[in-house]
């Protein structure tokens, strides 16, 4: 839906058309809002914002996916309520909304009319969660099987690859331990990052050592090997694949520095046989 005609640019540069104009609350169940990249300018006009706010005052239930939670905060739609987003977010939404509870330790989370869900796949489950509750499990499970999802998930479900929580106050750090989570698998180089935050390499080691007791790199890779780690006990994947999907291009390197972290190889931290991967005891590991 949208006011205008012209298509609309998604993150990802398709161009969406709009099949509708801003329809009244009595033919909506539910109404999704899909977000955008954050620091590109408005998410959306002041028009849609109103709208959405007359929406919610209808009594309309309303579903942010992935940054579409940050809509719905920016325009007072989430006062009290707890918001769900990714853990990809979570540093950007705590920072934008210091007032604003928020979680990013499970796929979708339903506040009263409030909807919110980390996106990517957990979109799948929410959209199987709704088709269970309004039409029942055997139509859920049928649209799972057609979608070849391998099972149903509910939302209270960890998402994949919890990010390694590490204390840092300076606003700098968080946003360098950010720029590294997001850059796991093809690494950047320290000086790269410390570009970034307008520091010299000294001045950045120097804060790292300060706040987390220890160097960039030694952070970057430790925050590596914790992904490789829950890789390692929550897919199928072969050592080979999880070190490069690590950002270790050679794999014995990455298999002196596993057990060096954790006194055991990769192959020997495989769940035990009959244990299914990415069950809850595998997601407690890093909680």
């Amino acid at each position: 839906m949208s006011h205008r005609p012209e298509a609309i640019r998604a993150s990802c540069d398709v161009m969406i058309e709009p099949t509708s104009g801003l329809l009244p609350g009595s033919e909506l169940d539910y109404l999704v809002v899909i977000g955008g990249i954050l620091h590109a300018g408005p998410q959306i006009d002041e028009v849609t914002a109103r709208y959405l706010r007359e929406m919610a005052a209808y009594g309309t239930p309303l579903i942010g996916i992935c940054t579409g939670s940050f809509i719905l905060c920016r325009i007072g739609l989430m006062q009290g309520r707890r918001s769900c987003v990714s853990w990809y977010h979570y540093q950007d939404f705590r920072e934008a909304f210091p007032d604003h509870e928020v979680v990013a330790d499970r796929l979708f989370l339903t506040d009263g009319p409030r909807i919110t869900c980390a996106g990517g796949a957990g979109t799948g489950a929410l959209a199987t969660h709704l088709i269970e509750r309004h039409l029942g499990s055997a139509v859920a499970q049928k649209a799972s099987q057609v979608l070849l999802f391998d099972r149903q998930r509910s939302g209270s479900e960890a998402q994949p690859h919890p990010p390694l929580a590490a204390t840092a106050t300076d606003p700098r750090v968080r946003r360098a331990l950010l720029l590294m989570e997001q850059n796991l698998s093809r690494p950047i180089q320290v000086n790269a990052i410390a570009g970034q935050l307008g520091l010299s390499v000294r001045q950045f080691e120097r804060l790292c050592q300060e706040q987390l007791g220890m160097s960039p790199a030694s952070q970057y890779r430790r925050l590596r090997l914790h992904y490789a780690h829950w890789l390692i006990e929550n897919t199928d994947r072969s050592v080979t694949d999880i070190a490069i999907e690590a950002g270790f291009a050679d794999c014995a390197h990455f298999s002196r520095q596993f057990k060096d972290a954790y006194g055991r190889s990769p192959s020997s931290r495989r769940p035990q046989a009959g244990r299914g991967f990415g069950d809850a005891a595998g997601a407690r590991v890093f909680e």
